[in-house]
């Protein structure tokens, strides 16, 4: 479904996305972005992948417990349906996405709405995670988060998986990831 731009209308829409590894502040910075959308009376949607039950079936919550109510939905397409005309549309775990989030966000964008998109550029291994390689590309604004190695306390980039599954999708917390830096990521275990 195309959504026709609105090029009568003087607002302009674009696409940020935050990325970063696990516990890096994703949620809590989109959260952040969101709240302060809400106040300045604008009409937010948000939306997580219904996949993701890990704190909530129907909220984003970051690590820190800050909470937004979502729609969760199937697949990126379905953000199209509930769209609405929303001056905000605030997307969280965009990797667990099908690879048409992008055009998603860039249809909205187009359509005048401000599309904040929140998720993991890599996954354990250290590849491009989903959708946010393409979501990268297409956006206006760009935050990269960092958090702090549990190992040795530098900037972390990496989501460490502590377990042997090699599915690229696990959903866990810090019973099975941690963030690491580069050094002590390479060393694995040994760190």
């Amino acid at each position: 479904m195309f959504i026709e731009p609105n090029i009568n209308n003087a607002r302009r829409g674009w696409i940020e996305v935050i990325c970063g590894s696990m516990f890096s502040g994703k949620t809590e910075e989109l959260i952040r972005r969101l709240k302060r959308a809400k106040i300045a009376n604008l009409k937010v949607e948000i939306f997580k992948p219904e996949m993701d039950t890990r704190y909530d079936s129907k909220s984003i919550i970051s690590h820190d417990e800050n909470t937004l109510f979502s729609k969760p939905v199937r697949s990126s397409r379905a953000i199209i349906d509930h769209f609405g005309s929303a001056d905000v549309v605030g997307i969280d775990e965009a990797q667990f996405f099908d690879e048409e989030l992008p055009d998603i966000c860039d249809q909205l964008a187009i359509k005048g709405a401000r599309v904040i998109v929140a998720g993991l550029d890599m996954d354990y291994a250290c590849m491009p995670f989903g959708p946010v390689p393409k979501l990268l590309a297409k956006a206006d604004y760009l935050t990269k988060l960092h958090a702090i190695c549990a190992r040795c306390g530098n900037i972390a980039n990496y989501s460490y998986r502590k377990t042997n599954q090699e599915s690229q999708i696990l959903l866990g917390e810090k019973d099975i990831y941690e963030p690491r830096c580069r050094a002590c990521y390479a060393k694995g275990d040994l760190a």
